[in-house]
């Protein structure tokens, strides 16, 4: 049934109170992927866990999530968006809960896996409704800045509440906030929202999933690895090889058979190709900014998680000026590429502007002014090249769309902060060996190393540009719905 004008406010006002409670669990799955770091030291001194095992607190959650994301986003469209979204909160919650709890560290990485795994499920069927919900240019615009502006500001933010939730309680309410946050989505998310997915009897790519589960475990775990093996051991070769090979193996799969798990036309389309890649690239800049900034401030300068947190205030603000006010203005007007590439080209200036660092340098001269422009030049990409990510895709293969807009940022936040650190850390090993180990020396060479990791940060950033400049030729968005689906949007909103 159509909706009649004077149905339209209520339909519109409901419509914009679901993406609040959409967004906050959105914002629950960025945190999560950084509140946990700041509180690495003391979680690990609490449980005594070795410094080879740490590692295996991120990792844990990393490889659960950025493995099932195409499987949650299959899920999603065959069992209901709302279902899935819902299930995935209270998930979410109890895997919190239990490792907000934990006694021993294997019952954290127990709780971090099943973290992951249940934000694979949430991530796919938040955008999917997200998608389905704003079709129209104009409000599409605002809800995808908002969006974006979550997924690129979530991270600092995560980094502050850590360091404050660490200082002033204790790093298991790292994982407790989740809970009262996942609930209150739940809660929401149950009231405004209805059912969509995708017509029919489920049926799953067996032999899919098991490829492409395979090959990201293998792609994600030989980035950890890479972190304390180096790119050249034959483990991290190994597992990188035969992670490509798997991969390979289910392009092929998908291209044979008659339901597949990820159809190979979502990813083939110049637009929403080009939207994944310039979302991966970014994230490799986006995840290079917060670990150098992090440890320089830290480090070097001496800064406490909680000051730490604070002074990454600036650069989380103008994600949201940029991302909410200008590229959401700008969005139904502008052909995609003319916001994402010059956002590519002023974020990688901001990473170079870490090679201005010294060890003495002042925060507003340095720092501040990196993180502005990185800042600034993320709010123009990440809006525009999620909405994208699900531009003219089938309604049926929204959720596995989804997913794959999630894959590629899983994918370039684990290689880019495998990759940046590897490069700073031996940037930094060999300026020692040429200049001494004083402890001056030493603060010299972070400095040194981010430096040089941060330079190949913006090169990646700028190739990704202009790869992007060349293949997303979409034109304007036009006054109209940017995809036709069968349903109107009343009917995805729970009615009164």
């Amino acid at each position: 049934m159509a909706t009649t004008k004077a149905q339209a406010p209520a339909v519109t006002s409901r419509r914009w109170a679901a993406l609040f409670f959409i967004g906050l669990a959105q914002l629950m799955i960025v945190l999560d992927a950084t509140v946990v770091n700041i509180a690495l030291p003391s979680l690990q001194r609490d449980l005594g866990v070795s410094d080879g095992d740490r590692q295996w607190i991120i990792t844990a959650y990393t490889l659960a999530f950025g493995s099932l994301l195409l499987l949650g986003g299959r899920i999603a469209d065959y069992t209901g968006r709302k279902r899935t979204f819902l299930i995935a909160l209270l998930g979410f919650a109890g895997a919190s809960a239990l490792g907000g709890a934990a006694p021993n560290f294997e019952m954290l990485l127990i709780a971090r896996a099943l973290q992951g795994g249940f934000g694979a499920l949430l991530g796919p069927s938040a955008l999917s409704l997200l998608t389905v919900m704003f079709t129209q240019p104009k409000d599409r615009a605002k809800a995808f800045g908002v969006w974006g502006a979550i997924s690129a500001a979530g991270g600092a933010i995560g980094l502050l509440a850590g360091g404050a939730l660490t200082d002033y309680l204790d790093w298991r309410w790292c994982l407790y906030v989740n809970i009262p946050i996942a609930l209150i989505a739940a809660i929401g998310g149950y009231a405004m929202l209805a059912e969509s997915g995708r017509a029919g009897k489920a049926r799953f790519d067996i032999p899919g999933v098991l490829l492409v589960t395979g090959g990201l475990v293998a792609m994600v775990y030989a980035t950890s690895q890479a972190e304390s093996d180096g790119w050249g051991s034959a483990k991290v070769i190994g597992l990188l090889a035969a992670g490509a090979v798997l991969l390979a193996a289910f392009a092929f799969v998908e291209s044979r058979v008659s339901q597949p798990l990820l159809p190979l036309r979502v990813i083939a389309n110049r637009t929403r190709g080009a939207a994944y890649l310039a979302v991966g690239l970014a994230v490799i800049g986006m995840f290079g900014a917060f670990l150098f900034m992090t440890y320089y401030l830290q480090v070097v300068k001496g800064y406490s998680p909680i000051k730490t947190g604070v002074a990454f205030l600036p650069m989380t603000t103008v994600i949201l000026i940029s991302a909410g006010g200008l590229t959401t203005r700008l969005l139904p007007k502008l052909p995609p590429r003319t916001l994402i590439v010059p956002g590519m080209l002023i974020s990688a200036f901001g990473m170079l502007w870490m090679l201005t660092l010294e060890p003495g340098t002042a925060y507003a001269s340095g720092v501040l002014v990196a993180g502005l422009l990185f800042g600034f030049g993320a709010g123009m990409i990440m809006p525009v090249a999620l909405n994208y990510a699900t531009h003219g895709v089938d309604p049926g293969d929204l959720g596995v769309a989804s997913a794959s807009v999630n894959t590629a940022q899983q994918i370039g936040g684990s290689i880019g902060t495998a990759l940046l650190n590897t490069i700073a850390t031996s940037a930094t090993v060999d300026y020692l060996a040429s200049h001494g180990t004083s402890p001056a020396i030493a603060k010299q060479a972070v400095v040194e190393g981010f430096g040089v990791a941060s330079a190949w940060a913006a090169g990646i950033i700028l190739v990704g540009g202009l790869i992007v400049a060349v293949l997303m030729n979409t034109p304007r968005p036009k006054h109209q719905a940017v995809a036709e689906d069968a349903e109107s949007v009343e009917p995805l909103l729970a009615h009164t």
